[in-house]
């Protein structure tokens, strides 16, 4: 079945070619395409379109279809095109002519729209809730290790000292920034697009304030040509806020890889989080967080592709539109995976005692020793001149008292600051 349907038969091959894999990519949506049936069915009813009696039968409708999609029975067959022909020829098959009634006022255009809004939406707030657990086992995590050294470095080589407590909320603050984006991103979706229809509206009186109520959305998209406009442009903002979170995600897992190696050795997990070689029976391989680095790293390449499946595409809908669902459905559902491992696997982590006294730590107290000397009433240029020779004539004795007092400094964490920074609504 296809909503587009002129009684034409269409090549196999073409059909095949336009359809592609949108019958699977669907199933992620169809509860979404129920939400906003319900909603326009309720409006139709409204403004006079069907009957009391018809609203009951298609929410009645609706209602069986919903629970199909909630325990996974519901199928999206091969003689249909999409979720939107399954679920009328569902509807019509059960309620006879009111079924035929529910596309009345809208087109396949602003029912994928909507539908796209809706998954978008919930699943930011989900990636956000992920998010914010992971926060917060980091921050838990930093105040446990806080007085655990571990060395700084700058462009690899040994630079200053830090500590676990450090490292660990320096990430969860970072994922503030990144909520920050996705807030922005649910922003951008929590507008109503139904009613724009093919993208330049309907001659039927039909209430969108009324679905957008109905919905949940915080306001319309008011003009129904830039409804239209904002498939791929939305896109591209959620796929810029993702990347972002992947980006951090994937550098603190880089972290993890390297800290975990012999030439580092400064932590470990237990035996079951790791793999083995098959030839090298020592092995402890970081293959979760190589894969999440491989994965987040994917991830941060989709704001690129969404830009140039849209890019310079004219006003109007165009069915390149299609391409941009699966791989930004693909994206949220990996996203969401790797937060949960991320945040299960991290808990289990074994920080190991770093030994400073350890010779190729020697000089990682330099800077705070030519502090101490400023402090006492040396130069800035002098100290520097005098510390830096005793590193180059051998005579260098390294003095580890020197504690930092300033806000986000190793010895001042201010992780409540950090933790009440965390945008929750």
């Amino acid at each position: 079945m296809k909503l587009w349907d002129k009684g034409i038969s269409i090549d196999k091959k073409i059909e095949q070619f336009t359809v592609g894999n949108d019958r699977e990519i669907d199933i992620h949506i169809a509860k979404y395409d129920v939400i906003a049936s319900r909603a326009h069915a309720k409006m139709l009813q409204k403004i006079g379109i069907i009957t009391v009696e018809e609203l009951v039968d298609l929410l009645s409708g609706l209602k069986v279809l919903e629970t199909q999609i909630e325990e996974g029975t519901f199928v999206i067959d091969a003689q249909f095109e999409d979720v939107h022909s399954k679920i009328e020829f569902e509807l019509t098959k059960s309620l006879g002519e009111v079924g035929k009634k529910i596309h009345t006022a809208r087109s396949r255009n602003d029912q994928v729209l909507v539908a796209c809004h809706l998954y978008y939406k919930e699943n930011l707030g989900l990636v956000k809730q992920k998010t914010k657990t992971l926060f917060d086992t980091l921050l838990n995590l930093a105040e446990q290790y806080k007085d655990k050294v571990l060395p700084g470095y700058t462009h690899l080589q040994v630079a200053m000292p830090s500590s676990f407590g450090l490292w660990f909320s320096a990430y969860a603050e970072l994922m503030i920034d990144d909520v920050f984006l996705i807030d922005a991103a649910i922003k951008t979706v929590d507008q109503n697009p139904l009613g724009s229809a093919a993208g330049y509206g309907s001659s039927f009186p039909i209430d969108r304030k009324l679905t957008t109520e109905e919905m949940g959305f915080a306001t319309l998209k008011y003009n129904v040509v830039a409804a239209q406009l904002g498939r791929g442009k939305n896109e591209r903002t959620i796929a810029a806020a993702l990347g972002s979170l992947s980006n951090t995600l994937a550098r603190f897992a880089m972290d993890t890889c390297l800290y975990m190696s012999q030439n580092f050795d400064f932590l470990s997990f237990p035996d079951e989080l790791t793999t083995g070689s098959s030839i090298m029976p020592h092995k402890k391989n970081p293959d979760v967080f190589e894969l999440i680095r491989g994965k987040c790293n994917k991830i941060q390449a989709l704001q690129s592709e969404m830009v140039l499946i849209t890019n310079n595409l004219p006003t109007g809908y165009h069915r390149d539109y299609q391409l941009l669902k699966e791989n930004m459905i693909a994206a949220f559902e990996e996203l969401k995976d790797i937060l949960e491992i991320l945040n299960y696997s991290i808990q289990q982590i074994i920080v190991k005692d770093v030994d400073i006294n350890d010779d190729k730590y020697k000089y990682l107290f330099t800077v705070d020793n030519i502090n101490t000397l400023v402090v006492e009433g040396m130069s800035f240029r002098e100290a520097y001149q005098k510390i830096g020779g005793q590193v180059q004539d051998g005579t260098y004795v390294p003095d580890t008292s020197k504690k930092h007092t300033h806000e986000g400094s190793i010895h001042n964490l201010c992780l409540d600051e950090i933790r009440d920074k965390f945008p929750l609504d």
